[in-house]
């Protein structure tokens, strides 16, 4: 990487050679942290790096985020710069309106953030409005015709189109679950989006979960409630993601259902995302749970292989470059979770090129994705599926490639046979004979079966979730 770093500044003055190892941390803290932090603390920096790479100083926005990002990232930050560089690197903060430089990087520390109660825990307020300016806080890149569309996110697609065609009518709420990565934000960003497209005097607010805690916190501190209702009940759409961080705080949940009753009875419209569907919910009030569910509930599963290859295809375009299809097969076959970790390994794979200067191909995938190819290698087998799966439905390995068709096994087995299609590069032959020696006509049948039931069962559905994510580690 250190080689690579260097032979792409051969051509330019050394400012934008210090741009391309600060490109190349930021890469990877993208690929590293969820998205919703990586964008809120990472995106917005503007790096400054010395002409011998021996300081790096990054611009913040003001002395909230400074601290925040000091306590949180400035180690993690320090160490990629020296790994990328190949030498020890002086990490500094600043304030971009303001010249005093805050050292800050010696060890990092741990936040002091209360681990209970109302207290905001990942996502700070961030910066206030300018006086008499409405924030909507979306992202103008995240619409509808920027959503690669696929069977798996096709309903959730269709009912948010719907929800920005005609707010306040039909599925109010409309509710949106599915694991990390799935594409919930886009979708909920898209939602605004095109209602401000269509109506541009429109009041639309999307806020992370997190941030709607913090709001409360400030407003019980400073005493503005009044500007709190304002702000939340005036709303002509709320969008909220991560709900599920309301769990165990008592104060935010009243005020959301506040807030909800309000927006509802002005014929406003609520759009919210979760990781869960609502009654799988843990420590969130009953009666707001029932309102969740009152309106649509609609799932985005993992991408399909298909999605997959035209997800890297449009991804890579819109970064500058042309990813050549037996690639975008060859990366979509063995990342198989979700978009997330895809535009991780998309980014990896042109970072590589990049410092490389070589042209993107499978031989150069398969280097620039060894660790992440390795770990997925190591972890997912059938034999671990089989047991895991056994474990989970309280049944034993051996049922799984014995004879026994009473439905708690067969059941199961089927479940298995599924995962392994989906998890691991085995053939359909393949796993047929390590299930028993079954015929491979009883393992596609198996896997459309619990393919099509995910789309309908709600339980399945969150059932195969936790099995994933507990194959995946």
């Amino acid at each position: 990487m250190n080689e690579g770093l260097h032979s792409s500044s051969h051509d330019s003055d050394g400012a934008s050679a210090g741009q391309g190892l600060w490109q190349a941390c930021a890469e990877q803290l993208a690929q590293d942290l969820p998205e919703q932090q990586f964008n809120t603390w990472i995106k917005p920096l503007v790096a400054q790096v010395a002409p011998d790479f021996s300081k790096v100083t990054l611009l913040v926005a003001n002395r909230f985020k400074l601290d925040w990002i000091r306590a949180q990232y400035a180690g993690r930050i320090s160490a990629l710069l020296e790994g990328l560089y190949g030498q020890p690197v002086t990490l500094e903060l600043a304030l971009a309106q303001r010249e005093s430089v805050v050292r800050t990087y010696v060890r990092p520390t741990a936040p002091e953030t209360p681990a209970t109660g109302d207290a905001p825990s990942a996502h700070p307020t961030a910066d206030e409005a300018p006086a008499g300016a409405f924030r909507t806080r979306l992202n103008p890149a995240l619409t509808f015709e920027t959503l690669v569309e696929g069977t798996a996110n096709r309903m959730a697609r269709s009912a948010a189109m719907h929800v920005a065609g005609s707010p306040g009518h039909l599925y109010n709420p409309l509710f949106i679950y599915g694991g990390v990565g799935l594409g919930k934000t886009h979708l909920v960003h898209a939602v605004g989006n095109k209602l401000l497209q269509d109506r541009p005097d429109a009041k639309v607010l999307y806020i992370h979960a997190e941030q709607f805690v913090s709001d409360v916190v400030k407003s019980y501190q400073r005493r503005t409630f009044d500007d709190f209702k304002e702000r939340y009940h005036s709303l002509d759409l709320l969008l909220i993601d991560d709900v599920q961080f309301f769990a165990n705080k008592d104060r935010t949940q009243e005020e959301f259902f506040n807030a909800f009753e309000a927006l509802l009875a002005k014929k406003s419209h609520i759009v919210m995302t979760s990781d869960t569907y609502p009654k799988g919910l843990a420590n969130i009030h009953e009666r707001l749970v029932s309102r969740f569910d009152s309106g649509l509930t609609v799932a985005i599963e993992p991408p399909e292989l298909e999605m997959r290859v035209a997800i890297l295809i449009n991804k890579a375009r819109a970064e500058g470059s042309e990813m050549p299809e037996e690639v975008a097969f060859f990366v979509a076959k063995n990342v198989r979770s979700n978009v997330r970790e895809l535009e991780g390994a998309l980014r990896k794979i042109l970072a590589y090129s990049r410092f490389n200067q070589k042209e993107v191909s499978i031989q150069l995938a398969r280097e620039a994705l060894r660790d992440l190819l390795s770990i997925q290698n190591r972890q997912i087998s059938v034999e671990n599926i089989q047991k895991t799966v056994a474990d989970y439905y309280k049944i034993k390995v051996a049922d799984m490639y014995s004879k026994k068709r009473p439905a708690s096994i067969a059941r199961p087995r089927q479940i298995a046979m599924y995962l392994a299609k989906e998890l691991t590069q085995k053939s359909l032959p393949e796993i047929g004979e390590l299930f028993g020696g079954r015929d491979h006509t009883t393992v596609l049948h198996a896997v459309r079966k619990i393919g099509a039931e995910r789309q309908q069962l709600t339980e399945l559905n969150q059932q195969l979730h936790v099995l994933e994510q507990t194959l995946k580690g």
